[in-house]
Order: C-alpha cells, then structure tokens, then sequence
C-alpha cells in the first residue's frame, strides 16, 4: 500500500530556486517542496493523482488557489501539453491554405529559436535540423515538444519544468535527450520534469516527489522516496467492460483487412518510404516500431486516408481498392482510431460523455443523435477508466493523461474490426498503460477486433502481437 504519511523538509533553506509552502490549485495541495540548486528533481504521479495542477501551480501567470509561501525563478521555461496544444491551435487559426491555393506550413520551426552563437550545436545536439523549415503542424508531438525545451533553452531560461519528455521518443532519441539534460545541469541549468511512469525517471534524475490523490505525500532523495512509494499496483475493471463488448461482435467476410502494393508516401518533396509490401490478415494483431521519422505515423495515415497518397497508392482496405468511389466515413466506420494527430484535432466543445459518444459516429465532436443504449455503454466505459465522475467535464479541462484516455474509449467503443492505434498510450500512467495492454490482450483472444499498434516502448511489446514490422 502506498504510504499516506507527508515526508517534509525538516527546514527551509534559503538558498532554494523554488519552493512551495501549504499552496493550493484545483484538487492539488502541496504542504512543503522545495528544490535547491543542483538537484534535478521528477514529480511522478497518476493520470488522476492531481499531477497536472503541479504544472499550474508553477506558472507564473496563474495564481493559486491559496499559498502561505510560493517562490518562483524569473526565468523558468516551462513545455507542458497545454503549451503544445495552444501552439497548434494558434497554428491552425492561421492557416491560410485555402486562400493561397497550396499548403500553408504555417511558422516554421527556425522562428521559435533564438539566434545565438550556441544555437546551431544546440539544434543538431536536440536532432532537430531536419524539420527547421517545416511548420510546426507538421512536426510530430516529440518533435514540437523538443523544440519548445529547445526555445526555452535559447531565450535563456535557467530553470525548466517539462511534462513527459519521453512520450514519443524513441530508445536512441531518449538516450540522446538524457545526454542532453545532463549536459545542462553541469551547465547549472535546474530541472523539474513530471513524469506519469515509474520507467520514464532517468539516471540523472537525484530527488523525486510523489503525488498520490490530490496530495503530494513524499519528497526527497530518489532512492529513499522509492522504497517508500508503491507504483505497482493493477486495474482489472476494463475485463468489466466484456459483458457490453460481447453482444458487439462483428464477422468480417473478408481475407484480407489491409493490404499495401508497392506502397509509397512522401512529404512535400521528401520521400518517407518506398517500394513497400504490407498486408494484414483479421486476427493478425500487428506491431509497427521503429525510430523518430521511419514513416510508422505516415503509414498508418495512409491506412486511415489522413494522408494524400492513400490515392495514390495500390491500397485495399477491408477488400476494396481505395479509391473505388467509398467515402472516408464507410471506410472510416470500421475503424477505431487512436494517433498524437487526432488528439491535437481535438480542440472542438463537448463532454468526456460526448466525446465518448462521437466514438460511434467517428466525427470530431457530437453532432448526432445517440440513443439510451449507446449512452449507457459510453458511462459503462467512464466508468471502469475512473472517468464517470468526470463525464459532464469539458474535454479540454482534462488533465493530458485523462483526454488520452477519453480518446482510447472513444475508439474502442464501437468494437471495431480494425483498431489502429499510434502511441496510444502517451501521458497515460503505469497502472492504465498496463490495463489497457492487458485488456488489448482479451480482445485479442476473444477475436473482437483486429489491432495495428505503433510503439516505442519496449515494455508494451506483448505477446499477442503476432506480426512485428520494423521499420529502419
């Protein structure tokens, strides 16, 4: 069990860079923290811990609920989903594409970094030169999220405070962004990063605090405050979900769900594959990986049709050639859908309820009517995710962890025969990355729906995938 009993500072010191005493924001309260210069610190918690309101409570511009003490630096860079949401949809706001008759990149990476003498190495050091000229709606979300740590970097913050570098990164870049980091606390930068996996802290990191429900309960040196915490515990109630999903099954009459002929995908004038052979069979439970940039997304885009050269290439789809006069929505009705891109598409009103429920109509918002068994099956599913409570709460007001989940709902809702999934479980915590693994894992056996999954995460390469396409 974990341990309730708040571990404090003994004492103040004064020579701290941040501190925080009995400070209150949203469902999140902090008794005593402080970090000192040279520690490099972690926050861990639960998708619903409260962990989320940390990031508030050390924005500069948002005042606490209340606060006996709140010291913050001057010059903190702080890159959190929020601020990459609100990049992007300022982004779209601007896009002017259809006035100008082609695709209006929008700003380019380049002009989020300040020019200085270290900019160029730091660029190649974040591995970042390759997308300077393209917008930044086109970069992926560890792309963007790279380069808002590196525009804090160049506009000269000396403190950063960074939501879950690692979703979206791969073993190499991972290892290259450690490198990085600890290449800035020698350089006297301090670091805070919050993190919702136990694996995600890194070596570097020397002090870690721990939110458990609306509380931060432990703090100080990471070996101490991990003997003292438990993560490792497990959430069985998605197998609940099974008395709904079974009268859902569906027979497909078909060999072959996809199957790609010599495919290929390009980017404006780069090309991303090529000469590209791909099939996948029901019951053939796929797993993608592969680095950064290897064309997985691109792919699965040209799956799902949200990229141009699904007509272009010799594509069939649930044993039709694409193209053959069927709309993106037949096509679009047998598949559940879970990517970074359609979660920044996100940014539409609704409910978790009514997101929940667009699941069933496959559009981007609630714009249909739904019926008293659909809406029973949807608060059926908030409710094994922990998510019912939350069911009238705006989307957008959902920590990251909690959308991300809401969205998996979303595609899963339906029991699809294709669930293509693209990193679905970014921001999500250990116990609900494991539960939803594991629960993948009874579609699987029960034969409800076919899974395309795109991973970096070696600890999600389960069992019952039963093809693995690696791309290098």
């Amino acid at each position: 069990m974990i341990n309730k009993e708040v571990h404090i500072l003994s004492e103040v010191k004064p020579d701290s860079w941040l501190e925080l005493v009995e400070a209150e924001i949203g469902k999140l309260r902090v008794d005593r923290f402080q970090a000192l210069p040279g520690e490099t610190w972690c926050v861990l918690g639960n998708n619903q811990s409260g962990i989320d309101q940390f990031i508030e409570l050390l924005r500069p511009d948002i005042e606490p609920d209340s606060a006996r003490t709140r010291k913050l630096p001057d010059n903190l860079g702080l890159v959190s989903f929020k601020d990459q949401q609100e990049i992007f949809e300022s982004e779209v706001l601007k896009d002017e594409s259809d006035f100008i008759d082609r695709i209006d990149p929008g700003t380019q990476a380049r002009n989020f970094l300040r020019e200085s003498e270290d900019t160029a190495a730091l660029v190649d050091q974040f591995q970042l030169s390759h997308v300077l000229d393209s917008g930044y709606r086109q970069l992926s979300s560890g792309e963007s999220r790279k380069l808002l740590i590196l525009k804090a970097i160049t506009d000269g913050a000396t403190h950063l405070l960074i939501e879950n570098p690692y979703d979206g990164l791969d073993f190499e870049s991972c290892k290259e962004f450690n490198r990085i980091m600890e290449l800035l606390v020698d350089q006297g930068v301090n670091i805070i990063i919050v993190l919702s996996s136990r694996s995600d802290i890194p070596d570097w990191c020397t002090h870690l605090a721990w939110i458990d429900n609306g509380l931060l309960t432990e703090y100080g040196v990471r070996e101490e405050v991990l003997k003292r915490i438990d993560t490792n515990y497990t959430n069985d109630d998605w197998k609940a979900i099974f008395a709904y999903t079974d009268e859902h099954k569906t027979d497909v009459d078909t060999k072959e769900l996809i199957r790609l002929v010599d495919g290929h995908a390009r980017y404006s004038d780069k090309t991303i594959f090529s000469g590209f052979n791909f099939c996948v069979r029901p019951g053939e439970h796929t797993l993608i990986t592969g680095p950064n940039g290897s064309g997985k997304s691109t792919l699965l885009g040209l799956v799902t049709g949200d990229h141009q050269d699904c007509y272009t290439n010799e594509l069939y789809l649930f044993g039709n050639r694409r193209g053959g006069g069927e709309s993106i929505w037949q096509i679009k009705k047998q598949m559940g859908i879970v990517s970074p891109a359609l979660h920044r598409e996100h940014y539409v009103p609704g409910s978790s309820l009514q997101i929940v429920l667009s699941g069933f109509f496959d559009s981007i918002g609630l714009y249909r009517k739904h019926n008293k068994q659909q809406q029973d099956l949807a608060r059926a599913w908030l409710s094994v995710t922990g998510l019912l409570g939350q069911e009238k709460t705006s989307f957008r007001r959902l920590s990251f962890g909690e959308q991300r989940l809401v969205l998996i709902i979303r595609a899963l809702i339906k029991m699809p025969t294709l669930l293509v999934l693209d990193e679905p479980t970014h921001g999500l915590d250990d116990v609900n990355r494991a539960s939803l693994l594991d629960f993948l894992e009874q579609i699987a056996e029960n034969e409800l729906s076919t899974i395309l999954y795109v991973s970096h995460r070696r600890d999600e390469f389960r069992s019952f995938f039963n093809q693995h396409i690696e791309f290098d």
